[in-house]
């Protein structure tokens, strides 16, 4: 199953979600036997040259005594991206970086999974949604809804 590449239907139809939980990125040193990860409801897992990456809720880092110093939220595009779209990413990152709010990007099969400041979600979702709004508003090239804005390039 193919995702949406197209990015004025990715942007007008991108839904995103905060799903209130806190989340954390620890890290495990070196190669990691993932068994150790067993029973842990892992979000992800990225293996680097200086450590194993985990991002998992922070309950379950704090049960484990796992330290992080980041928290974050995690938003979710509903729309079903393909992993081959072009823009998306730029476009959700330069509306929250208009807002002067940082986000790391993990993009799954079906969705993109946006980590924001946990205390900064709201302002987060509030951009990414005035973002989706802007798609809607300004509609497809040559729709008729008069000339075509980009409603997610910087300074406009």
């Amino acid at each position: 199953m193919t995702g949406e590449a197209d990015l004025t239907v990715l942007l007008a139809s991108m839904s995103p979600t905060f799903d209130g939980r806190e989340y954390v990125f620890i890290t495990l040193p070196g190669a990691v036997d993932l068994a150790v990860l067993t029973g842990v409801p892992v979000m992800a897992v990225v293996a680097e040259a200086e450590g194993t990456t985990v991002v998992l809720p922070r309950i379950e880092a704090d049960h484990r005594g796992w330290g992080y110093d980041y928290v974050a939220a995690r938003i979710t595009l509903q729309v079903h991206s393909s992993l081959a779209a072009v823009g998306l990413t730029a476009a959700f990152a330069a509306a929250l970086g208009r807002a002067g709010i940082s986000c790391n990007v993990i993009a799954g099969y079906f969705h993109d999974h946006l980590y924001v400041p946990f205390d900064r979600a709201g302002e987060a979702l509030l951009a990414l949604q005035d973002l989706q709004a802007s798609a809607i508003r300004a509609g497809p090239p040559g729709s008729g809804s008069g000339p075509h804005q980009s409603p997610w390039m910087p300074g406009q």
